[in-house]
């Protein structure tokens, strides 16, 4: 037996996996072993062959951003002519147009914009849900959230609490990178350290809150760094319990400050793998097509996730760095069956709202538009 067979096996039999471990998966080539080990954990949480995504809007209200990150296409300085912050109608024409195509769920967010006051949020949040009660705010980043608290003068947990009780139901983990601040320095100097985020998650879910968390890799990270980021969201889910998700994703280097090879798409599908082999304590893996494309999306469907994310709509970020998978809900149907699975929609809890059936389609198509 190999020591990859061992490690896989000891993953297997519900053995928690260590730092070692991990370094030792991510040195091995032997990525489709680890696929199909991550594929039995991934079973084990969800037995029944369903696929399931979310209908969702991503909002970028601001671009403007006082944080100046490297691999950052999106931003534009304080006092840009070419920054932005959305009239409030705009933002509902979006979300109304979200509800309209069977949505439920708006991830809003943009920079850390050092001219919005704290109202400006729980205002927003407060029309929002006036006008659109059933919608689901996925909204806000912990960088936002912190550049709230600034701004603001109030503690990390009342700026939640206050959020919430303005509308905010969950927050996206965006902006964890690699939760090194070794990393962190070269990247995004002024974003803070790994522990400010993780404080923002951790204080968001003793409040009640959901969240996801997310890992970017192809920084220039060592697999120490990859494997520790792991651990610490283990150790902190293993105390909260409150990240209902987790994302991988690759650093897309092109139109940004930050020169990096762009990690080939056997780097990404041995992420989601050995972290599915890892993180023993998170349910859901979501799939990362925006930056992967469809196909990659389909085939991580076979290395430990179970769900293939939002159909987002409108996606300003990502596609700024130059990477523009674009996927409407009948694409998103028809991969997840060549993938041997039943496509299902879920909410941002992932409680299934809809199962499609063979021949069914979405009931209304749509082809994300910038």
């Amino acid at each position: 037996m190999t020591k990859i067979d061992s490690i896989l096996e000891r993953a297997l039999a519900g053995e928690r996996l260590g730092l070692e471990d991990g370094i030792a998966l991510w040195e091995s080539d032997e990525i489709e072993k680890m696929g199909r080990a991550a594929d039995q954990i991934m079973k084990k949480w969800h037995p029944e062959p369903v696929t399931t995504f979310v209908i969702g809007r991503n909002i970028n209200y601001s671009n403007v951003c006082d944080t100046y990150c490297r691999f950052c296409a999106f931003y534009r300085a304080p006092g840009s002519p070419e920054g932005y912050v959305l009239p409030n109608e705009t933002i509902f024409q979006k979300i109304q147009e979200t509800v309209d195509v069977g949505g439920t769920e708006i991830l809003m967010q943009g920079g850390t914009n050092p001219d919005l006051p704290f109202e400006y949020y729980t205002d927003l949040l407060r029309e929002i849900k006036k006008r659109f009660p059933g919608i689901t705010m996925h909204s806000f980043s912990p960088a936002e959230i912190l550049k709230m608290k600034e701004v603001s003068g109030l503690s990390l947990e009342e700026v939640i609490r206050q959020l919430k009780e303005a509308g905010l139901d969950s927050l996206p983990g965006g902006g964890a990178e690699i939760l090194d601040d070794e990393i962190r320095r070269k990247i995004s100097r002024l974003k803070g350290s790994w522990r400010d985020w993780m404080d923002v998650m951790q204080t968001a879910h003793r409040v009640g809150m959901h969240t996801t968390a997310t890992m970017v890799i192809g920084f220039g990270e060592t697999y120490e760094h990859r494997i520790n980021h792991l651990l610490r969201i283990r150790e902190a889910q293993d105390e909260t319990k409150g990240f209902l998700a987790f994302i991988v994703w690759t650093f897309q280097p092109d139109h940004t400050n930050l020169k990096r090879e762009k990690l080939p798409p056997e780097e990404y599908l041995k992420a989601v793998a050995i972290a599915r082999l890892m993180l023993d304590n998170i349910p859901n893996f979501q799939s990362s097509w925006v930056t992967m494309g469809p196909e990659i999306g389909k085939l991580s469907l076979q290395y430990g996730c179970n769900d293939f994310g939002s159909t987002m709509i409108e996606e300003n970020v990502v596609s700024a760095a130059g990477t523009t998978h674009k996927v409407n809900t009948n694409l998103i149907l028809r991969l997840i069956r060549e993938a041997g699975k039943i496509p299902a929609q879920r909410n941002t809890k992932y409680q299934i709202l809809h199962v499609f059936g063979e021949n069914e389609t979405a009931a209304r198509d749509f082809v994300m538009q910038n």
